[in-house]
């Protein structure tokens, strides 16, 4: 996946380029606004990472002027501008996303798959997610356990993906709150025990144990000796 990331603060950019890095992203950079928005105009990205305050144009002009262009790419905008009156300017200016420093970069590559899955769903996706007897078929939106067909809400189905993408590793409730419910800032965090409880118990309806595990103080895992 492309990215462009367009941040004046070198540390910050340093930072967030070597986080993209570990997760094979492609990664170009800009350090003022008006070298982000030519880059933006002239290369093709999946994603756009762009500050709000920059050297010359700022990041909800570069927004403007890209959805004027017709240009396609998920924009995420970074800023220290937290007031509900700051985001929602944001994402009228053409923003998808908003973030707000400071931020955890946890948080960061969550927010960026979620974006990936929205405007591309099937880029570098399987068709077929398996992890024991865990069967999630991606393109026609069925699941089963074995052979038993299971019905999964959308919450649900997003909350099982995460963890079929990630098996056998430690998922905070943080970053289970930004991949499921990335879009909804009002979602509180308890509501993750929620859903993994509701999850739970359509998964062990088949008769097989439960595949999550807790692992308490950090998170959940789906675990390959009992999936």
């Amino acid at each position: 996946m492309r990215i462009l990331l367009i941040e004046d603060d070198l540390r910050l950019s340093a930072l967030i380029c070597n986080v993209l890095d570990q997760e094979k992203f492609n990664v170009d950079t800009a350090r003022d606004g008006d070298t982000g928005l030519e880059l933006a105009l002239r290369d093709t990205y999946e994603i756009i990472i762009l500050d709000w305050m920059l050297p010359g144009r700022d990041g909800p002009s570069i927004c403007r002027t890209l959805r004027s262009a017709r240009v396609n790419a998920a924009i995420m905008m970074l800023t220290a501008r937290g007031q509900v009156e700051d985001r929602v300017a944001g994402l009228e200016s053409g923003a998808d996303d908003y973030l707000v420093k400071p931020f955890s970069f946890e948080e960061l590559i969550a927010r960026l798959h979620a974006l990936s899955r929205r405007f591309n769903p099937e880029a570098g996706d399987a068709s077929e997610l398996r992890f024991g007897s865990l069967v999630m078929d991606v393109k026609a939106h069925a699941f089963r356990r074995g052979e038993t067909p299971i019905e999964l809400t959308k919450r649900e189905w997003d909350l099982l993906e995460y963890f079929l993408r990630n098996p056998n590793q430690i998922l905070s409730r943080q970053s289970i709150l930004d991949y499921v419910w990335s879009y909804d800032r009002n979602v509180q965090p308890e509501m993750v025990d929620v859903y993994i409880s509701y999850l739970r118990q359509k998964l062990k309806s088949s008769g097989l144990d439960d595949p999550i595990t807790t692992v308490r103080g950090f998170g959940y895992r789906l675990d390959g000796e009992h999936a």
